[in-house]
């Protein structure tokens, strides 16, 4: 875990599991307990949460799309859309930030930013 902290893509992995992880829980627990029992109470605890992660996710995704001079077209757009559909941000660390991080493993001026 704490390798994730070295590098631009590893943060943006981190904070896209804390953004998948808040989404879920506002979409599937908090949202029906609100408007199934009548409890607003984890909505808004988790939606602040989850707003501030969101906004995280999307200026750590242009930033690190921007070190590693993504192709907006090509991954930067997927990486993006994948913050709003749940489960989406799961599917994008193991099917495009891993690969992306194996490939930028020895960028030793992007690990020393940011």
């Amino acid at each position: 875990m704490l390798n994730l902290l070295k590098t631009p893509i590893g943060r943006l992995r981190i904070i896209g599991f804390l953004e998948g992880t808040s989404l879920l829980i506002l979409v599937f627990v908090a949202v029906p307990l609100k408007y199934i029992m009548q409890r607003p109470e984890l909505v808004k605890l988790m939606g602040p949460i989850h707003g501030l992660l969101f906004c995280l996710f999307v200026f750590i995704t242009f930033s690190v799309g921007v070190a590693y001079n993504w192709v907006f077209s090509k991954i930067t757009w997927k990486v993006l859309l994948a913050c709003i559909i749940p489960f989406g941000t799961f599917y994008i660390d193991k099917y495009i930030l891993v690969p992306q991080s194996v490939l930028h493993e020895g960028d030793d001026n992007l690990n020393q930013a940011g």
